[in-house]
């Protein structure tokens, strides 16, 4: 969809505790229908009709229901609601279905108002600042409303195309409004429930998570995250610290918003305190575990590098003492605070300073991994290194990693699932730019099984694997294209069919899964391979493939039907 990430930063703020509401199922149905019907009245006093789509029964999906005088709960059902309308109209304006996209913005409007209305009504904490949110966001609402309704008195598909443009600007504004509404009413709520609960240090075997739960404080996860860290940071007791410790990784798995709170509160400092300490070296692995969830966002990645956690991650990794599990979760912190898509890895400077131990490290570990979880995590590590710095694919040159690597992937033991051979070949697609990178591979036999990866499969089907199969072939091609730079590897590559393998790609959606990434990498090694070995073509290949422009023949391609073939 084209909605922004504050609107999915607000669905999932709202989404985080909603598990816990059990209720009656009547309860729950009798809750629910005051809304839908509400909507209904709505819609019908607006002279909009109700759509019989087939998808229009799920347009609206609630949860459990709040008592009348707890405004949290309300706050988490009514935002549920909203940020699943938001998500849903991005969905139904990406496919141009302005009727869906007007009679939803209308039940949109409706839950913003009711939200507004129904939160002022039973609490304390409205204030000024919530009051300007509050106009700004039911402006949006109106605005969006007017253009939707513009939009389906429009036939010209050029002037809807400007309008969708400003629809999607007014939707993204009004995402924008909604979260901060929200996240300043939760911080609200969360503030005045942290002045009437007490007795945070808990005693015995209750944890200080279960101990907010019993106090009813279950939608709290600020006070939740505050109680945890500081027990884990006060603690000398490792039967204490490891359930403590096990709450808070439960608390990582509910969402980004939460590990910002985690982050903030000194979850990540707490943490590495505890993998700096001998006594709790059984620990290391699950606190490693929980520190690589928190680091999914920025503010778990500037706290590790405050506290240095980067050498501290280092030490673990060159240490043999440590077990094979041990050393696999540092690999995982690794690979998550390298993630390409944290913009704030460029400036780990630490990193910079150990990226030799730890790549040296990683080598070895995929090297001796005795399962492919632990190469995995290893992989991974490597390939997003490989993103963070060039001068990365140089020492893994010196360090004989595509020996490694490949060696590796005719261990089933060890590589077994797309997953896997999606950090392989990331990590020689990017070490293939190096000039020496061509020896090594042909050496290795290394062309032969990029041809193997030009046909990765999936398995299951499930979305997730078709789309690492989708990555795994890209890849591929982008790496047989930068090396057939080297007439030798060109020449093999040929030899071994890669080029009747490429065409087939490009010619048949279905053995592509209809990627437009995966064609555009194809045509571009087939054209690389053309130049050197133009012989292994056909004329129709030729005349529809290399001799056209580019985007020619990713049209004529794209536009294929199977049938063709």
């Amino acid at each position: 969809s084209n909605l922004p990430s504050n609107i999915h930063m607000a669905s999932f703020l709202v989404c985080f505790k909603l598990h816990l509401m059990q209720v009656d199922s009547v309860q729950r149905w009798m809750e629910d229908l005051k809304l839908m019907t509400e909507c209904e009245c709505m819609c019908i006093l607006q002279a909009k009709p109700i759509s019989l789509e087939e998808d229009a029964q799920g347009d609206l999906i609630l949860a459990g229901g709040p008592g009348p005088g707890d405004p949290l709960q309300l706050l988490l059902r009514r935002g549920w609601v909203i940020s699943t309308e938001l998500r849903r109209i991005g969905q139904k304006l990406a496919q141009d279905r302005w009727a869906r996209v007007h009679s939803m913005s209308v039940r949109l409007t409706c839950h913003a108002r009711s939200m507004v209305s129904e939160y002022s009504a039973v609490s304390r904490n409205s204030s000024k600042e919530m009051g300007q949110i509050e106009k700004l966001l039911m402006e949006k609402c109106s605005e969006l409303l007017a253009v939707t309704e513009r939009c389906l008195q429009v036939e010209n598909e050029h002037v809807l195309k400007s309008m969708k443009a400003c629809v999607s600007e007014t939707l993204s504004m009004l995402g924008q409004h909604f979260g901060q509404l929200l996240e300043l009413a939760l911080t609200r709520e969360v503030q005045t429930e942290s002045r009437s609960v007490t007795g945070l240090e808990c005693s015995g075997g209750i944890s200080a998570y279960c101990s907010l739960r019993l106090l009813g404080s279950s939608n709290s996860p600020v006070l939740a995250s505050q109680a945890l860290v500081r027990k884990i940071d006060a603690s000398d007791n490792i039967y204490t610290t490891e359930s403590t410790t096990g709450n808070l990784f439960s608390l990582t798995q509910e969402g980004a918003p939460l590990c910002r709170i985690i982050a903030k509160e000194g979850g990540v400092v707490a943490l590495f305190k505890v993998c700096r300490q001998d006594t709790f070296r059984c620990l290391y692995p699950q606190a490693l575990r929980t520190l690589a969830s928190i680091c999914c966002v920025e503010e778990g990645v500037h706290q590790l590098e405050k506290v240095d956690g980067v050498l501290c991650l280092a030490d673990i990794l060159t240490d043999d003492s440590h077990s094979e599990a041990t050393r696999a979760e540092a690999a995982a912190v690794v690979a998550q605070v390298t993630s390409p898509h944290l913009p704030v890895t460029q400036h780990l400077s630490s990193f910079m300073e150990s990226m030799e131990e730890i790549v040296t490290a990683l080598v070895k570990l995929c090297q001796e991994a005795s399962s492919g979880e632990v190469f995995l995590l290893a992989s991974a590590a490597l390939a997003n290194i490989t993103f963070f710095d060039t001068m990365a694919c140089e020492m893994l040159l010196q360090l004989n990693a595509i020996r490694v690597l490949l060696e590796a992937c005719s261990d089933k033991q060890r590589v077994d699932t797309p997953y896997t051979r999606d950090q392989v070949v990331t990590i020689l697609a990017n070490m293939s730019v190096l000039e020496q990178c061509a020896s090594d591979i042909i050496q290795e036999n290394g062309v032969q099984l990029i041809m193997g990866m030009l046909s990765e499969k999936p398995r299951s089907g499930t979305p997730a694997e078709v789309a690492a199969c989708e990555r795994v072939q890209q890849k591929a091609a982008v790496t047989l294209a930068r090396l057939s730079r080297d007439p030798d590897v060109a020449r093999e590559a040929v030899r071994l069919s890669c080029m009747s393998r490429l065409i087939e790609l490009c010619r048949s959606p279905s053995e592509r899964n209809s990627s437009d990434a995966v064609l555009v990498a194809c045509l571009a090694a087939l054209r690389r391979l053309a130049g050197v070995c133009p012989e292994g073509l056909q004329d129709s290949d030729f005349q529809q493939l290399i001799q056209p422009r580019l985007v020619d023949s990713f049209l004529l391609c794209s536009n294929m039907e199977e049938s063709f073939v």
